[in-house]
This record gives structure tokens, C-alpha cells and sequence, in this order.
């Protein structure tokens, strides 16, 4: 099960990279090169939903999924292992010489 959501979670990083990458920006019109942005939002007028935007949000959501999966995963096979429980060697406490 871990080797799968591993491979799931590969897949939409890099799904998830050329989506965003294909997107063009906000002010990449014509009006956005000099400075016009149409309306005084505080990131330009908002658009229609396209497919690429709903693409980017389902895979942002099955991204952190996979991320908290592989995180709950990982730490219950690796035992239970903490910074703070504890270290293999034992920590003497030693006082300066005067």
C-alpha cells in the first residue's frame, strides 16, 4: 500500500507541475503589460473556472492527501521514534572547573 500511494503521489507531482506550468498568469494580456488591470481587486479580475484551474485545484487536493498518507504511513512502520523520546546515548551532565 505504501509503494502505491508513493507512486500516486509521483504521478500528480509531476501532473501537477505541468499544469501549472501550461496556466498563463493573471496580467499576461495585453493590459496587464502596462500596468491596467481592469478592476482594483487585489489580484486582478477573476476569470472563469477553465479546465486547467479545476485540474490544478483536484490535483493540489490528492497532492496533500497523498502527503498526509505517506506521513501517517511512514511513522507508523517506523515505529515509535521521536526526537524527544529519547537518544541511544546517555547524556551526563557535567560541572566547569573552577
Amino acid at each position: 500500500m505504501l509503494y502505491f500511494v508513493i507512486v500516486i503521489h509521483v504521478i500528480v507531482s509531476f501532473f501537477l507541475v505541468a499544469i501549472i506550468l501550461l496556466q498563463q498568469g493573471s496580467s499576461a494580456d495585453l493590459a496587464g503589460a502596462f500596468g491596467g488591470q481592469g478592476s482594483q481587486t487585489a489580484f486582478g479580475p477573476r476569470g472563469s473556472a477553465t479546465l486547467l484551474t479545476k485540474l490544478t485545484a483536484w490535483s493540489a487536493v490528492v497532492f496533500m492527501v497523498t502527503s498526509i498518507a505517506l506521513t501517517v504511513m511512514l511513522s507508523r512502520s517506523s515505529g515509535d521514534h521521536s526526537v524527544l523520546s529519547g537518544s541511544s546515548h546517555p547524556v551526563t551532565q557535567t560541572t566547569p572547573k573552577k
